[in-house]
């Protein structure tokens, strides 16, 4: 069944997502649910009734949109959390620890939060314990309990179990890990990404051999085809342990396998691990190898992510207009409102699990980000693959992130600064050195409320409700497209959508037509996709979501792409080809496991 515009969508997903049917009043409207999430977000406040309307304001014409929990669970009588996904912790290498992880897993989603596992602890297929002798079944066959677990409990409804599995790029496992997606309907309810180090991107551009190891003291003596010992840097150890070679393979062999199954499959992505503990603002006092399910948030364990993306397209003044602007003073003035709001976030959520509830307190970490990014550069005149369009979009990244860390200082005044503070170490992380001199001295005089202030998520889900803006810092994905929801009942529907900026210039220019700096996802050079990325990253202290849309091409093309990513100093990436998995709708976007019914927003 197909309804006919965006705005049919956005009723559609406020409705069946974000609507709370046992409030009372009932909610009528959008601006209920407003109301209802301001008032709740003001409850901690000594003055609730100024900052509830200070919030509303704030989320009144979507300019601001937080994270679909806080949408959904804000102000009700949900027994949820309010933040959108977690990084569970390190699984022990037992029979034990594997289902203890398991469970706090479904405990979690149980609750609505996405996971995220770095599997890379799980001893690889074949091998014998050092204690127990018993033969390892190796991390894809955990995963694929995992996947059971996430289709059972979430198995109706309207919104889909998200998973993130990370393994090491030195894992013996690895091969089988690149290769998972390959088969039909495996481990659907997983992203996957592969942990690359910097060792393994100099050992590809040299062709060399690549030792796949796994930490000796969890092995027998035999086994592998290599027995030496190296040192390495390993998954929930901060020093570099004695590892076992288990095999040598040659580095650029690896790389081009991945590259492969990324054309294939869309999966998996990469995560330059190395450069994400390297930029990470508490690299003093915690080692990151996993993130959430869309990857936005690189997050120690049972670390969560507290998100919220600014609308750009809201922030428009005369659009289609030689005059065309945005209100940088107005963006500003919401990023610092955004950061309390959120911080506020922290005190009214639940947690499914108390070391969750713990490890979100130390750092209270937010994810402040932006949506509608493209729709705002059609409606300014810039073509998204554009320099001019790169420069400023990088220049509202700037002025969000001093807005969100002069806030954070404010806070940290008023509030006290958050647990794992440092000042000395803190004022030493390459993020914070390049903040501009006076909001380093606030930090220096007060501290800071918030040890990450910056991510840029998919936002897929809330971009609808806003009437089909464009989704983070992704283009335009179609001028119309056929999107894909589900309903409560977990019944499919379909609705034909016209992206906002397009509906905007045929309301003020007659129908049909599409304005000259128009250009969708298809159209530009993956090049260019990586260079609005590389954009914006110098000022997001976490990372930012985005795919790399291909056209047709050889698969080695998606190596190269990748190793792009890595020269431009991303954090990660990810490539999608259209009809790159059996099943996947042609001129439906987002075809990773967290699509728009899966990620957690």
């Amino acid at each position: 069944m197909s309804e006919p515009r965006a705005q049919s969508l956005a009723q559609f997903i406020w409705q069946t997502r974000y609507r709370d049917d046992d409030a009372s009043p009932a909610e009528n409207s959008i601006s209920d649910t407003w109301s209802r999430v301001a008032r709740s977000a003001a409850a901690i406040e000594r003055d609730p009734a100024t900052w509830s309307g200070r919030f509303h304001e704030l989320l009144q014409d979507y300019r601001f949109l937080p994270g679909g929990r806080i949408l959904a669970g804000a102000g009700t009588r949900r027994q949820v959390t309010l933040f959108n996904c977690f990084v569970m912790g390190l699984i022990e290498d037992s029979v034990e620890g594997i289902f203890e992880a398991l469970k706090e897993g479904a405990i979690t989603m149980q609750q609505g939060g996405g996971v995220g596992y770095d599997f890379s602890t799980l001893r690889p297929r074949g091998s014998r314990a050092r204690a127990s002798g018993m033969i390892a079944s190796g991390p894809l066959s955990f995963m694929k309990v995992w996947d059971a677990m996430c289709a059972t409990i979430l198995s109706t409804g309207a919104r889909r179990g998200a998973m993130m599995a990370t393994l090491r790029c030195d894992h013996p496992d690895i091969g089988e890990f690149i290769d998972a997606k390959r088969m039909p309907d495996a481990l659907r309810r997983f992203n996957l990404s592969v942990l690359v180090t910097d060792a393994f991107m100099q050992a590809v551009r040299k062709d060399a051999e690549w030792p796949l190891v796994f930490p000796a003291r969890a092995l027998q003596e035999a086994g592998g085809e290599h027995p030496q010992v190296i040192e390495r840097t390993w998954s929930g150890s901060p020093a570099p342990v004695a590892c076992r070679i288990w095999k040598i393979i040659r580095a650029r062999e690896l790389w081009m396998r991945l590259g492969a199954s990324a054309y294939e499959c869309a999966e998996p992505g990469v995560l330059f691990i190395d450069r994400i503990n390297a930029a990470n603002n508490l690299a003093y006092c915690e080692t990151l190898s996993a993130t959430n399910p869309c990857a936005e948030e690189p997050l120690p364990p049972f670390g969560a992510c507290n998100l919220g993306s600014l609308n750009l397209a809201a922030f428009v003044h005369g659009p289609f207009t030689e005059g065309a602007r945005i209100d940088r003073d107005a963006l500003r003035t919401a990023a610092r409102l955004a950061v309390r709001f959120l911080d506020n976030v922290i005190e009214i959520s639940r947690f499914p699990l108390f070391r969750q509830r713990e490890q979100v307190h130390r750092t209270r970490r937010l994810g402040l980000g932006v949506t509608g990014l493209a729709d705002a550069l059609v409606m300014l005149g810039l073509r998204y693959d554009s320099e001019p369009a790169r420069a400023l979009a990088a220049t509202l990244m700037q002025d969000i992130r001093d807005a969100a860390y002069q806030a954070s200082a404010e806070l940290a005044r008023e509030r006290g600064a958050f647990p794992a503070f440092s000042a000395d170490r803190y004022l030493e992380q390459p993020f914070i050195r390049r903040l501009p001199d006076g909001i380093r001295a606030a930090i220096s005089r007060h501290g800071i409320r918030n040890s990450h202030l910056l991510a840029v998520a998919p936002a897929g889900t809330i971009s609808l409700l806003a009437h089909n803006i464009s989704s983070g810092i992704e283009p335009i994905y179609a001028a119309e497209s056929l999107r894909r929801v589900l309903d409560r009942e977990g019944v499919q529907r379909d609705f034909e959508v016209t992206d906002y900026a397009c509906a905007a210039w045929r309301a003020s220019h007659g129908p049909g037509g599409l304005p000259a700096s128009f250009v969708d996802a298809d159209a530009i050079a993956p090049g260019d996709h990586l260079r609005m990325q590389a954009a914006l990253q110098p000022c997001v202290d976490g990372a930012i979501s985005k795919t790399i849309t291909l056209a047709a091409g050889a698969p080695a093309a998606v190596a190269e792409i990748l190793a792009t990513a890595y020269e431009l100093d991303l954090k990660g990436c990810t490539v999608f080809r259209h009809a790159a998995r059996p099943g996947v709708i042609t001129r439906e976007p987002n075809a990773r496991c967290c699509n728009t019914e899966r990620e957690g927003d």
